[in-house]
């Protein structure tokens, strides 16, 4: 059995911070649920840091794994504290490599993109929608929540495992480029056309923007046009979040 030495946590416990996950070009995703989407995806995982609770709970789970045994590392239940991004953590986490991302991917028919969504649990949610209706190519701009946050991480579900993501990019070049290969792009608006009206057949790009500022101007004038959901209540909006789930059961 491998223990954590205090280096080793002192170093694991510093990827909570974007920073440092940058230099490593590494992030923790913590949770049996996250652990388990991860190892099942094409992420690399450099190890397993189980506390001593885990170990002894979820023994069985830890057997399924034994393949994986070669990457564990024990840890006291009071260190795995110094490492969680949560007060009360399950008592396993994941190290997992950042992929290479490439300049351009091969993209399907329908690409989400994010504008300036900075808080971690609405582009979370939003990536977990993007992956329950099969969406696989995400935008993310440069002023998005990072996707490696652990606060994105949880809230996405294990989505970001899944998803081929395009993470702080110039996101206006690259709504640009994409007209040139005769994709409709559009942008979630308080104000625009019926989002029920747009064709399903369409190669698209929706974009869903920063709730307090919306659209920057710069999108709208890149974008083809704006959609909407129509209102029927009195509230004054409705969360991007929620409005991604509505737009996107529509059209994928």
């Amino acid at each position: 059995m491998i223990m954590a030495n205090k280096s080793e946590i002192a170093e694991l416990s510093k990827l909570n911070l974007k920073k440092h996950r940058i230099i490593e070009k590494k992030f923790v995703a913590e949770g049996k649920r996250l652990v388990l989407e991860g190892l099942k995806s094409n992420y690399n995982c450099n190890k397993l840091l189980i506390s001593y609770d885990f170990k002894e709970k979820e023994s069985k789970l830890l057997s399924t794994l034994h393949k994986y045994s070669d990457k564990f590392l024990f840890i006291s239940n009071k260190e795995f504290l110094k490492v969680s991004s949560t007060k009360n953590p399950q008592g396993i986490a994941g190290v997992f490599e950042m992929p290479i991302q490439p300049l351009k991917q091969n993209l399907e028919k329908i690409v989400v993109a994010l504008e300036n969504i900075s808080d971690p649990g609405n582009v979370g949610t939003i990536l977990r929608s993007c992956d329950w209706f099969g969406v696989k190519n995400v935008l993310l701009s440069e002023s998005c929540a990072d996707i490696y946050n652990p606060k994105v991480l949880r809230a996405s579900m294990g989505a970001v495992f899944n998803l081929r993501i395009e993470a702080e990019i110039d996101l206006i070049s690259r709504i640009t480029d994409l007209k040139k290969e005769n994709y409709t792009t559009c942008y979630a608006d308080m104000n625009g056309i019926d989002y029920r009206t747009i064709s399903k057949s369409e190669k698209m790009v929706i974009t869903f923007c920063n709730e307090a500022f919306g659209p920057s101007g710069k999108l709208k004038d890149v974008c083809d046009n704006s959609i909407t959901i129509p209102k029927k209540g009195n509230i004054d909006s409705l969360n991007v979040a929620a409005a991604a789930a509505v737009i996107l059961s529509q059209l994928t």
